[in-house]
């Protein structure tokens, strides 16, 4: 069955392809005219006195290059010189003009930047004075998320953004598709900020904040999922143009058209990303206006079929006209920003969509140029790479360099009218992005390269080469913090793989030393409490306890690995045990447990009661043959031990006790005696042995408490939402045993909200504990995005 059309997609872009058409026209005579070069002089004289100094300190500039790179230190320099508002007022001015289309002469905007540098600077500042200071981590956005009352929609995006990222597969860029997806969403934020009423109500702000989110991340998820996927190998050719039309189809008719029967190794990668599209497409149509419709569905397709035409140019095409190559440039860049709008349904703004129009290609020319290494590598028809390949033998391809420059000339005096402030933000980006590229590439092939592209422009070059090399202040927040995000990104996950791969690890050399033999006589024809206990400690036990230990001790404490076995030992047969006992008949009656039959349904009660306390003294047993260690310390720990399997009794009589619903505090007691108590023990032990300081303990166990609750709560989510095979045990056991979880007391969004809460007082607590803490962090991390 075919949908109606919803617009003539040929007339919307031929309509849009027309003004293409006029503005590279005009473009293109003041580039053959070089009228630009005679303005951009001018203006680059009065520029360079606010940025050329007559005795540039030395000092202060290598200073300068060697913090840049490093987020957290060149903002502490930055506050330190003075410089840190003038340098938030230019960034913050730019991201006015780039994503919110504002022009910087009104008294208004000014104001809202103003105030906006001034939130920045305050949140910054206060920062220095923290213990570590850090600009994105998952804590301190859910604390923002509090303050604005959109906590629902923080744990939303956590959980979108967790399933995307791992999704993504080989031949994407995780980072940057993170990176991308991350900046729609706060660029769409942003326009919902700036459309709303100082005088908004918090309820109502939170709404459209809550929407702004969720609205961004539909949109956002085009880029990894349309634009990059078609940009790379991943699909076959057959794949690209089924999968295309079906893009195509949605964005004509407003029907996402089922995927039907899709093969091959792509199969359910296909399947994901089709259903996260169309409940993206879906949640943003279901926002739109009446009379707004219409315009994002030919904001969007102009935007998709400009990227169509632009990506399937050819590099070995040799004819490729000026207007191919930089047609669908112009729209895709204006067409990428004025889809925001439109997606917000805000109301028709004649001057932001002049301005966006026209400033998008300013931005795609100079994201080309930092890019053209890596888009030749990849053979990417860009205007620069087509201009690197062709130039000798096609005198008439215009030089994207000096288009470049071109553009930026017409932006400042035809667009926004000679504007000072204009002027200076938009040449402050233009000599940062070519210091940015030298000091990439480095400045034998910056000149290279810049011998290809100012062949005929040499006196001017010659100036701008000058502000490369002298020009100061020209450097921008939210590449500092693209940078910074990225590391980020590619740091986390280095540390996410090694935290797998190292509790894969240990876990393996656990199991491998954790069977009990019959090494004493045995005064029973068979030995079959030897047998369960073993069946107990079988595989499909996460381990968590001992491996927590073996971090702390081997990693923080530096002690020999062998030295501490017998510990790993009792952790694990003091954990099996009390589950052992929880499963009994007498208490939860559980039949699964590690995803086999508990002990006593394969045995009998008896031998399980046994086994449960045969595993409790072989604990102790084991904890008394730690030699290596100071014997005060290992009495000392030996003590503490067996102060924990009483509270963990007491903590799992409270839930025998319990008959009625709860209160919150009650069940955060009882499931700390019953799970975090477990946590503080694999922490503490080893820190004893160690002799650390009772300050270390107090934080130890404040991350165990908050560790040990977010654990529980998790589990009593996947209770309720996920599966028998999955989870090991039967699903909603305790809901079926009329006992209270998190999820009946709270109910599953408040229950999400605790677990975040204890996950960001869990981080708090680390900042308490010295030396590597990469290990704990990923540990929080796990407990609360396992799924099982």
């Amino acid at each position: 069955m075919t949908s109606e059309l919803l617009i003539d997609t040929d007339a919307c872009y031929r309509q849009m392809e027309g003004k293409a058409h006029a503005y590279f026209e005009t473009l293109s005579e003041q580039l053959r005219e070089k009228t630009y070069i005679n303005q951009l002089t001018n203006d680059i004289h009065l520029w360079k006195k606010n940025h050329v100094h007559s005795f540039p300190s030395l000092f202060f500039n290598r200073k300068r290059e060697r913090y840049s790179r490093d987020y957290h230190r060149y903002i502490k320099y930055l506050h330190h010189t003075g410089k840190l508002e003038n340098y938030l007022d230019r960034s913050i001015s730019y991201i006015y003009m780039r994503d919110l289309g504002k022009a910087l002469d009104s008294t208004k905007t000014q104001n809202r930047i103003q105030k906006s540098v001034n939130q920045l600077k305050n949140h910054l500042v206060n920062s220095l004075t923290e213990t570590k200071m850090e600009s994105y981590n998952l804590a301190g956005l859910f604390r923002w998320s509090q303050n604005e009352g959109v906590e629902s929609s923080f744990i939303w995006l956590t959980d979108k953004l967790k399933t995307v990222r791992d999704q993504i597969p080989e031949g994407l860029n995780s980072d940057e598709a993170q990176r991308k997806l991350i900046k729609i969403i706060v660029g769409v934020v942003m326009h919902v900020l700036e459309e709303m009423d100082d005088e908004i109500s918090p309820k109502d702000k939170s709404v459209r904040l809550d929407e702004a989110i969720r609205l961004g991340y539909s949109y956002g998820l085009t880029y990894p999922f349309i634009d990059d996927l078609l940009d790379s190998n991943i699909l076959s050719p057959n794949e690209k143009i089924r999968y295309t039309n079906l893009i195509r189809s949605a964005l004509t008719t407003g029907v996402v058209p089922d995927l039907d029967d899709w093969s091959g190794e792509n199969k359910e990668f296909i399947q994901f990303v089709h259903a996260e599209l169309r409940d993206a497409f879906e949640y943003i149509k279901s926002h739109q206006r009446l009379e707004t419709t219409e315009v994002f569905y030919k904001d969007s397709y102009v935007f998709f079929q400009s990227q169509e035409v632009d990506r399937n140019k050819s590099m070995e095409n040799q004819k490729l006209t000026n207007e191919e190559i930089y047609i669908p440039v112009i729209l895709k860049s204006a067409a990428s920003r004025l889809i925001v709008r439109s997606i917000i349904s805000a109301p028709e703004d004649e001057g932001f969509e002049s301005r966006t129009f026209y400033y998008g290609l300013y931005n795609q020319l100079a994201d080309d140029f930092a890019d053209m290494f890596e888009d030749e590598k990849t053979g990417s028809v860009t205007p620069y790479t087509y201009y690197l390949k062709y130039y000798r033998t096609r005198g008439d391809l215009i030089n994207p360099f000096e288009l470049y420059w071109t553009v930026i000339s017409f932006l400042i005096h035809e667009v926004y009218q000679s504007d000072p402030k204009t002027c200076e933000v938009i040449l402050n980006r233009a000599i940062n992005g070519l210091k940015r590229f030298k000091r990439k590439w480095g400045t034998q092939k910056y000149e290279e390269i810049m011998g290809i592209l100012t062949f005929e422009i040499q006196s001017f070059n010659g100036l701008i080469q000058k502000m490369v090399k002298k020009a100061d202040d020209v450097d921008f927040f939210d590449k500092l913090l693209r940078d910074h995000m990225i590391n980020h990104f590619r740091k986390e996950r280095k540390e996410r793989e090694d935290f797998i791969e190292m509790t894969r690890s240990i876990r393996e050399k656990i199991n491998n030393r954790l069977q009990l033999k019959s090494y004493k006589q045995v005064f029973l024809s068979n030995d079959y409490i030897l047998d369960a206990v073993n069946y107990s400690l079988g595989d499909g036990g996460k381990r968590l306890r001992p491996i927590i230990t073996w971090m702390m001790a081997v990693h923080c404490y530096h002690m020999d690995e062998a030295d501490i076995f017998p510990l790993l030992r009792s952790l694990e047969y003091l954990h099996t045990a009390s589950l052992i006992f929880d499963d009994l008949p007498s208490q939860d009656n559980a039949s699964l447990r590690r995803g086999k039959q508990t002990l006593h349904e394969v045995y009998n009660v008896a031998t399980a009661e046994l086994s449960g306390l045969f595993l409790t003294q072989k604990a102790v047993e084991e904890q008394t043959t730690l030699q290596r260690f100071n014997s005060e310390k290992v009495l000392e720990m030996i003590h503490y031990s067996s102060s924990v399997i009483t509270d963990m009794c007491r903590g799992q009589a409270m839930d025998l006790e319990e008959k009625d619903k709860i209160s919150l505090e009650q069940l955060n007691k009882m499931c700390f005696y019953k799970t975090g108590i477990g946590f503080e023990a694999s922490l503490i032990m080893p820190a004893i042995l160690a002799g650390v300081d009772e300050e270390e303990k107090k934080a130890l166990k404040k991350f165990a408490y908050h560790t040990g609750i977010a654990f529980q709560v998790k589990d009593d989510l996947l209770d309720h939402q996920g599966n028998t095979i999955s989870l090991g045990k039967p699903t909603n056991f305790d809901v079926k045993n009329n006992k209270s979880t998190f999820v009946t007391v709270l109910g599953k969004e408040e229950a999400k909200r605790a677990m975040w809460e204890h996950y960001c007082l869990g981080l708090d607590a680390l900042q308490e504990i010295p030396g590597n803490k990469a290990f704990l962090k990923h540990f929080l991390s796990y407990v609360v995005n396992r799924d099982n």
